[in-house]
């Protein structure tokens, strides 16, 4: 994945807003990683639009996520240069947190928790993997 991005590209979704192109390859790193039984099944609808259908258990919980995505693309030179990721974040939370994502994953207050553990989590990736420095 990491090849496929431009020098000067953009990532946002979600939980992971407005990522520079260092932060998106690693980030994509951090979750192929952490992935350990993930499966990404995709259909091309347009040159710019695919939907991503991610299955795997979320790291922190153990729990199975099926997560179906539409992603959109510009492109620079050959390679990706904006991405956007677009899914329901409040279904992902009740997949991935259970009762407590179902109930609260609507609520601004645990949409935020769920966008700063994310980011905690790549800032810590990042810190402790020496290719990003």
């Amino acid at each position: 994945m990491q090849s496929c991005y431009h020098s000067e590209a953009q990532f946002s979704d979600p939980v992971f807003q407005n990522l520079n192109a260092l932060e998106v390859k690693a980030m994509w790193h951090m979750l192929c990683e952490q992935g350990k039984d993930l499966k990404i099944e995709f259909t091309t609808l347009d040159e710019n639009t695919v939907i991503w259908k991610a299955s795997y258990s979320f790291s922190k919980t153990e729990r199975k996520v099926n997560n179906e995505i539409t992603a959109t693309f510009e492109f620079k030179e050959g390679l990706i240069y904006r991405h956007t990721d677009k899914f329901d974040l409040w279904k992902w939370s009740g997949m991935a947190l259970g009762i407590t994502g179902t109930l609260l994953g609507w609520t601004p207050f645990l949409k935020s928790k769920i966008r700063k553990m994310g980011m905690s989590g790549l800032r810590h990736f990042i810190k402790n993997n020496s290719e990003y420095h």
